[in-house]
């Protein structure tokens, strides 16, 4: 096992178990609390994937922690971080006659501008949501007198598989197909959330989705760099509160360590075939998060031999400047700044049929999470 990480699941349970045993559940509360009383003061850990904040409060698995450990959410879901202003680009590709823009469903409500993808197909536009890039493939085989565009949103979950659409679009030379790039990759992120000097974070619970990707290795800067303590775990709740222990644990005997609870699943190295293919055909560049601003070398750009399919340059696509509606907290939200129910328009003049900002109609939105779940 390499230096400074460790693997656990907190005893001989299986960390599968079924959230309803509540013996195991009353076993990692009972452990918790104890670690925390350890403490003596208040612990503060994000958790910085938009799975884990519904998994959280759809479960009630706030109410099982004790009053000094605060788990709040983090900027984990990427399409409440992707800038206002690639929804405005999106919408003006729709417009074109010849395009056709293919996306995850997520993107159709999200506002920006005061526009939505989901108003512009109902004026005409034809956008249709796809399951995969893979997808976005076929329609454009499909479609030889269009060109196809799919938005690239998402984090390393997402990005290997748009990678490998270019490669296959190469491959099949389908010259009618690109892609809109706006993807992000956590690190940076979270070293400016620890850079932030509003913020305190104890520790953070690590996207699972993410780490099966780029492995739990990713995380290592942060022990040594910032002396944080991360807990890489997977989306049941008895999963999340093994991370949360570990975590604790960890604060209780002063180490910082990546510890991976999401064993089955995340490997120290990652998926090293998803990551060449990732780097094949992106390279890292600046980009800009909701709520945190331009961090540098954050995000990926389609590298120049693949120009043909970077719709941004095919179709000479600036993305314009455009500031978030009044009132809005969703950047606060992302930061860990705010809870959703501080925002004067949550549940009134923002709701998922009516969302004022992304953080409120986004499956993963720590706002949508509290309307229909309840506060933490």
């Amino acid at each position: 096992m390499r230096s400074g990480e460790t693997d656990t699941v907190s005893g001989s349970a299986n960390p599968l178990t079924p959230f309803r045993d509540s013996a195991r559940v009353a076993a990692l509360r009972d452990s918790i609390a104890e670690l925390a009383a350890r403490l003596l003061r208040p612990v503060r850990l994000m958790e910085v994937c938009g799975t884990h904040t519904m998994s959280a409060a759809r479960t009630g698995l706030h109410s099982l922690l004790p009053e000094s450990v605060r788990l709040t959410s983090g900027p984990g879901c990427p399409v409440c971080v992707t800038a206002p202003g690639y929804v405005v680009a999106s919408c003006d590709l729709a417009r074109r006659p010849e395009v056709i823009i293919t996306t995850f469903g997520d993107m159709l409500r999200v506002p920006g501008g005061g526009r939505t993808l989901e108003e512009e197909s109902a004026k005409g536009a034809d956008v249709r949501v796809v399951y995969s890039p893979l997808d976005a493939l076929e329609t454009a085989e499909n479609h030889p007198e269009k060109c196809v565009v799919f938005l690239g949103v998402g984090f390393e979950t997402t990005a290997p598989t748009v990678a490998a659409s270019i490669l296959e679009a190469r491959e099949r030379n389908l010259r009618n197909y690109s892609v809109f790039a706006a993807h992000k990759t956590m690190p940076e992120a979270m070293r400016a959330l620890l850079e932030a000097e509003d913020l305190a974070i104890d520790g953070f619970l690590c996207p699972g989705h993410v780490s099966v990707i780029t492995g739990s290795d990713l995380y290592r800067f942060i022990v040594e760099e910032y002396a944080v303590p991360c807990a890489v775990t997977g989306f049941e709740p008895v999963e999340i509160l093994l991370g949360v222990e570990a975590l604790l644990r960890c604060l209780v005997e002063g180490r910082a360590e990546v510890v991976n609870v999401y064993r089955r699943a995340v490997r120290a190295s990652g998926n090293i075939h998803a990551k060449k293919i990732l780097e094949a055909v992106f390279e890292p560049c600046d980009s800009e998060w909701r709520g945190i601003g331009v961090i540098p070398r954050s995000g990926l750009a389609i590298r120049e031999e693949f120009s043909d399919y970077d719709a941004a340059r095919r179709f000479g696509v600036e993305i314009p400047s455009i500031p978030v509606p009044k009132a809005c907290i969703c950047g606060e939200v992302l930061r860990g700044a705010m809870e959703p129910t501080e925002c004067r328009l949550f549940g009134e003049a923002c709701t998922p049929t009516r969302p004022i900002g992304p953080c409120m109609v986004s499956s993963e939105g720590a706002c949508a999470a509290a309307y229909k779940y309840g506060p933490a």
